[in-house]
């Protein structure tokens, strides 16, 4: 049976405007808006009425970057599909778009159904893929094809990494032409890989071994020049190009420049970038091995580009690339080699407070959150107007946001199945209050009342940003 819901009361706020409305939901989708206290609005029942009155009503977040049980560097990412879609719908996240990974030798097929079997039936939100490709051939570029015809239609290739996950120039030359071809977007992890790895070796055999030098070796240049790199390869390949995680103000310059010239070129930052800096990376005792993530963390200075390329529209989404790895236990693996520590952080919970946050500190408006966040997301990934937005037809994915109340970030009470946070301690105002996914409450005045094999998998269109 279907339930009809009414939140009465809030301040709707989504990319576009912000109004003081009511929303009617039913069978899981958004039926209609009012403003509140019309005549429209107040002739509405329901057999469910939410109070959102001094709460925002805003779309769920979209966190476009994630990686759910991850096998990486001889151990695996420390959140289940069904414990990481928990800790996302407590943070205002009610989709998550999870990378599959293809293994070298093996299919496209046979990597993306290891995912599907990870994911089914545990999810406590929605949830969609990205294909890793590890292995580029022919064989795998025909996959591409059908991939993107049961909504898969986003594939990841790296320039770091030899020898688990790096494709060379040509290999990444030929996946974008598939993509051109296909519809399907090209994701590119942009560090030079190669060149990362001699100055690796280097650094160890001068016995720098301790967390910070992670970030000393994977070199703002490196990124850069491949983010350039990347740029130019889709241009050759007559692709549009989605950077993720960028972290340093000279990648950001390479977009801007490419954008100017009115290429399809897009890029995506991360929390950590925005707030954490080396400053973390160099903490004593070893402590330092919690921050590190590839790309690295960033001198505090960066962090004022990635603000502005956020204003500025040069960088377009707020993703967490949430890859948790325990410090006791997995991220010790890289004690007295920093090159074994699993790169990765968690933060699937953090996002929409983290980002709400700089909008109280003044680095972007309120539409602008909900735009980096949930819209844009959902328009890059083929998931808009089902995600992203509270509009009529749109699945019923809501979440009421307290934006007076404040809280301390701490692992003590964060919902993520790690024993640290990369946040701990950090005092923020602003915390999400009910979330509905697809119309059915999940969290509910801060109290859990969702369930696992709620979470459905969304097959996506291919990108509407273009």
């Amino acid at each position: 049976m279907s339930i009809r819901t009414l939140i009465r009361g809030g301040l709707v706020v989504t990319a576009s405007d912000e109004l003081h409305a009511d929303v009617l939901i039913e069978d899981g989708r958004v039926a209609a808006l009012a403003a509140h206290g019309t005549a429209a609005a107040d002739a509405w029942t329901a057999d469910r009425t939410i109070d959102a009155t001094g709460k925002y009503v805003i779309p769920g977040g979209v966190d476009a970057h994630t990686h759910m049980e991850l096998p990486f560097g001889g151990t695996s990412a420390s959140d289940t599909f069904e414990t990481g879609t928990r800790a996302a719908a407590w943070g205002g996240t009610t989709t998550i778009v999870d990378f599959a990974v293809q293994s070298v030798g093996h299919s496209l097929r046979e990597g993306l159904d290891t995912w599907y079997a990870k994911a089914d039936g545990n999810c406590a939100v929605d949830y969609a893929f990205h294909m890793i490709l590890s292995d580029v051939n022919e064989r795998t570029l025909k996959e591409m094809d059908h991939l993107v015809g049961e909504g898969v239609t986003s594939f990841k290739l790296f320039m770091a990494y030899p020898g688990v996950f790096y494709s060379d120039d040509g290999q990444i030359l030929r996946a974008m032409q598939r993509g051109a071809a296909n519809g399907g977007l090209i994701m590119m992890h942009a560090e030079n890989g190669i060149a990362i790895d001699v100055l690796v070796e280097q650094a160890l055999a001068r016995g720098e071994t301790d967390p910070r030098h992670h970030g000393e070796v994977r070199k703002v240049l490196l990124e850069a020049e491949a983010t350039h790199r990347a740029i130019q390869l889709a241009r050759v390949a007559g692709a549009p190009l989605y950077v993720v995680h960028v972290s340093a103000e000279e990648a950001v310059a390479e977009l801007a420049a490419a954008r100017d010239k009115g290429l399809p070129v897009f890029g995506e930052t991360c929390p950590q970038y925005l707030f954490l800096s080396t400053d973390n990376l160099e903490e004593p005792d070893f402590q330092g091995a919690k921050y590190v993530c590839s790309t690295p963390l960033r001198p505090k200075e960066h962090q004022a580009a990635l603000w502005r390329g956020l204003r500025t529209n040069d960088l377009q989404v707020v993703s967490t690339d949430h890859c948790p790895f325990c410090f006791r236990g997995q991220k010790e693996l890289g004690r007295g080699d920093f090159s074994k520590i699993p790169n990765g952080l968690p933060g699937v919970e953090n996002r929409m407070d983290l980002l709400h946050q700089a909008v109280l500190d003044g680095h972007i408006s309120r539409r602008r959150w909900i735009e980096i966040a949930c819209a844009t997301p959902a328009r890059m990934f083929g998931l808009y107007p089902q995600k992203g937005t509270i509009a009529p037809g749109s699945d019923a994915d809501i979440v009421l946001y307290d934006p007076h109340a404040e809280q301390v970030i701490s692992a003590e009470t964060h919902h993520m199945n790690v024993d640290y946070s990369a946040y701990e301690g950090r005092r923020i105002t602003g915390r999400v209050d009910t979330v509905l996914s697809r119309g059915e409450i999940v969290i509910d005045q801060r109290e859990f009342t969702g369930r696992a094999g709620h979470g459905a998998f969304v097959p996506r269109a291919t990108c509407q940003y273009l």
